[in-house]
């Protein structure tokens, strides 16, 4: 068993981008929110993802403008470090090591050089207990720098994103936690507390939740979880201090937020909408509802003009100064539970899984998008706890991508459970899947497994139910598909034992279904019992056939730690190993298949092929606790790596749902390289969508200003500059404020532009070597009338002075001129 250090596990896309409050730049354009362990870009005029900022190993948990440079933030992370970006060209500039996990950063232009982080306290790292301490960032030429001089400021602090804020122009920072509000002023160096009290009938609902303090007056709002804002004033004293109380929200106050110019306040909540406080008139109020989820964090734009929401189903909402939404980035929601488990659609090539409530999402795993959600359910969702709803549990797509089937339940205490299966038909002119056809309880007990027949000949769909059956439906014959309907064709059975799980081999000519400890092989065309496998004890809970050169193996995973190869040929056992797999997963495009086995609390992988006795790849302790969510996604491109150990790759990428619901996946190192080098190179303006239509006019467009130059200025293409110059490279590519000084690049960049005599003189004394090859060519091929002037001799004996060089191959072009222009003159 090797593991293999070229493949590397890596996440791509689906992480949280709701987790911290994000961050607009001064000029509006770009987005930036924390993603797991990197830092996402998105522009905020076409919603696209721009690049991210990579080179933290734990969870980023915060960024922050830099507020002496606008084109550079801060991020902090669980790794222990903070890191200054230039977030423009995705440049790491410098490491700054803590030595302790972070989980907030705050930043005041008036505290230059100092970040203000919330860390554990020194001697409680495992406990609940934190504190805002003040770090001052050394300047070093070093990009690692050690700042472990920690300068406590606040004691007990709460690590939750929101819990601290600075105010007035940075004159003092304001904290909360639990009943309690502490404000620390710096020209004083005292602090202030202030407590609340729990609350008469209903406990604890007067708990702080929330902070934001004006940026310009002594006010600070507070939100709570009953639903009320406190504006609190004259809290520079003890005992005098007031504050006035703001009513909207029906339940908790998440997120605050002042605007810019302390003119108005903005708040969230459950009830997903915002509101806009105006700060002089604390009565009058405006709203945006319908956001579509609860608001976790508000975030301002530097000069006021664009605001953003995040959102509890991983969204963020870009909005134009409260008037509209402009744009809505959307990550992959991730709810309760993935019922559906990972299935891709063949036309899009998506990740579809469970979304909204009721609805299937589609994921483009490439672009890491969402590309739209289908309503499955079709039935407003309430929102309160107890409530039975109908959930989609099941979803799978035909070979062509014509069909969808889905599967939703509802049960009810001490009712019936309620079954519904509906078909959907993918719609060319909408480019979405419209419902066809409805099965009100298709099958008496839970289903449990469900698949389209991979045949191209007829469309199939197969479930399989607790209820001790399973059923064939089929597509009635008709020439507009979309206004066909779908029937019940075949109910099969096994001596009363109830299936669940079944698989199509890769022609659709077979049809196995697991019938708890027998796995029954069956012929679609006629529905005949073809043979029964036996196997060692235990429920089969997963099979899988094998494809192309394996395809007459046939694979199962038993209860009792077994993973049996049968011979479908020969009807007998192949082989079989002692394995707890959770997941066993086929790749549609090879012979390869995935086991996920768990064991010690972790999970190992093995991809093999079931008529090698060697796995490809194998690798311990993936991740902790079960995978029970994979899928191969067949790839854009092929990969050509010869390599055996990454052959697996080439087709097909693995993805897989943690027990954390991370989306990881695998990767090499050229991979990576690849991926890296054609972000690079596809540098569009943000302000234009990226399409296929926008690249192809702009080549065509660069293509035609390159030939209207060279037309208009034929001595563009003669005079090159040195392209190869070092001076120039680094004046061009490198951002301004990373360069070092003028003086230090000035002499380098005159002397790139400087020809040097040597190559001057090889460059003269090649073109004098050509222009005499062409005159003896010349000579060769002149009058031979002219070779009697050889016999003379030199014309030193005749007086005549001797010719310099120059004069001679003057002489020599005046030879070889046609002078028949001139006989003819004189014959006229």
């Amino acid at each position: 068993m090797v593991e293999h250090a070229e493949i590397r596990m890596v996440h791509r896309g689906g992480s949280k981008i709701n987790f911290r409050e994000p961050v607009i730049t001064n000029d509006s354009r770009f987005l930036l929110c924390a993603a797991g362990e990197s830092v996402n870009v998105y522009s905020t005029s076409t919603e696209e993802y721009v690049h991210d900022l990579q080179g933290h190993t734990g969870l980023v948990t915060g960024v922050v403008l830099n507020p002496s440079n606008h084109l550079q933030v801060y991020s902090c992370s669980a790794d222990g470090t903070v890191r200054l970006w230039d977030f423009t060209d995705a440049i790491l500039i410098k490491t700054f090591i803590i030595g302790y996990p972070i989980y907030s950063i705050y930043v005041s232009e008036k505290h230059g050089g100092v970040v203000f982080l919330v860390v554990p306290m020194a001697n409680y790292k495992s406990s609940e207990l934190f504190q805002l301490v003040a770090v001052h960032l050394p300047h070093s030429g070093d990009q690692e720098v050690e700042a472990r001089e920690l300068s406590a400021v606040l004691c007990d602090v709460s690590p939750h994103a929101g819990a601290a804020s600075f105010g007035r122009e940075g004159e003092y920072i304001a904290a909360v936690r639990g009943l309690q509000l502490e404000v620390f002023f710096f020209k004083k160096q005292k602090s202030y507390r202030f407590s609340l009290k729990s609350g008469k009938k209903k406990g604890a609902k007067n708990a702080f939740t929330c902070i934001s303090c004006h940026p310009k007056e002594d006010c600070i709002a507070t939100g709570h979880e009953d639903g009320k804002i406190r504006m609190w004033r004259n809290f520079n004293q003890k005992k005098e201090y007031t504050y006035s109380t703001l009513h909207w929200h029906h339940g908790a106050v998440n997120t605050l937020c002042f605007t810019p110019e302390g003119t108005n306040l903005l708040s969230g909540g459950i009830e997903s909408v915002l509101v806009h406080w105006h700060y002089t008139q604390e009565n009058q109020k405006d709203f945006l509802p319908r956001l579509g989820a609860a608001i976790t964090h508000i975030a301002v734009s530097p000069d006021g003009s664009l605001f953003s929401t995040s959102h509890s189903d991983n969204k963020i909402t870009i909005i134009q100064s409260c008037v509209k939404v402009s744009a809505v980035i959307q990550g992959l929601v991730k709810g309760d539970g993935v019922w559906t488990n990972l299935i891709i659609d063949p036309r899009s090539k998506a990740l579809v899984l469970n979304g909204k409530p009721g609805h299937l999402q589609f994921y483009s795993l490439h672009r890491d998008k969402q590309l739209y959600n289908l309503d499955i359910v079709q039935q407003e969702y309430i929102h309160e706890e107890g409530l039975d709803q109908f959930e989609v549990v099941k979803a799978a797509f035909d070979a062509r991508g014509d069909w969808l089937a889905t599967v939703e339940e509802r049960r009810k205490k001490g009712a019936e459970l309620e079954i519904n299966l509906k078909l959907w038909a993918y719609d060319e002119l909408t480019q979405s899947f419209v419902l066809n056809t409805t099965v009100t309880a298709p099958h008496e007990d839970q289903i449990t497994a469900m698949f389209f027949s991979p045949s191209p000949e007829t469309t199939m769909l197969v479930t399989t139910s607790l209820d001790g059956h399973f059923k064939a439906w089929l597509l009635a014959d008709h020439s507009d598909a979309n206004e066909g309907f779908w029937a019940c064709d075949f109910v099969g059975g096994y001596h009363l034992l109830k299936p669940g799980c079944c698989s199509f081999s890769a022609d659709g000519s077979l049809l196995s279904v697991g019938f708890q400890e027998v796995v029954t092989v069956w012929s679609p065309a006629s529905w005949e019992l073809l043979t029964t496998l036996s196997q060692p004890p235990g429920a089969i809970r997963d099979l899988c056939f094998g494809r192309l050169s394996c395809s007459k193996y046939l694979l199962g995973a038993s209860t009792k730690n077994q993973l049996c190869c049968w011979n479908l040929l020969t009807c007998s056992l192949e082989w079989s190993t002692p394995m707890d797999v959770s997941l066993l997963q086929t790749d549609p495009l090879s012979e390869n298949m995935a086991a996920f086995c768990s064991q010690s609390g972790s999970s190992d992988l093995f991809v093999f092929k079931p008529s090698e006795p060697r796995p490809l790849y194998s690798q311990k302790a993936l991740c902790t606790g079960k995978v029970q969510h994979a899928v191969f996604a067949p790839r854009d491109q092929m990969l050509e790596s010869c390599e055996e150990r990454t052959q697996w790759l080439n087709r097909s990428q693995l993805y897989f749902f943690t027990q954390h619901m991370d989306l990881l996946t695998f990767s090499t190192k050229t991979e990576e390289d690849r991926l890296l080098a054609s972000s690079k190179q596809l540098m569009v303006d943000d302000s234009v969508a990226v399409t296929p239509f926008y690249l192809l006019l702009g080549k065509h467009r660069g293509q035609q200003l390159e030939k209207q130059e060279a037309l208009t200025n034929p001595m563009a293409e003669r005079t090159q500059l040195p392209q190869g110059s070092i001076a120039i490279k680094e004046l061009l590519h490198t951002p301004a404020h990373v360069l070092p000084s003028a003086s230090f690049l000035c002499a380098m960049f005159v002397r790139s532009l400087l020809i040097s005599s040597s190559s001057a003189r090889e460059e003269k004394e090649h073109e004098e070597g050509e222009m005499e090859r062409e005159e003896e060519d010349s000579e060769g091929e002149a009058d031979p009338r002219l070779g009697e002037s050889a016999a003379w001799g030199p014309p030193e004996e005749f007086g005549a002075p001797a010719l310099t060089k120059a004069q001679e191959r003057e002489l020599r072009k005046v030879k070889t001129f046609d002078h028949s222009w001139l006989s003819s003159l004189l014959d006229c």
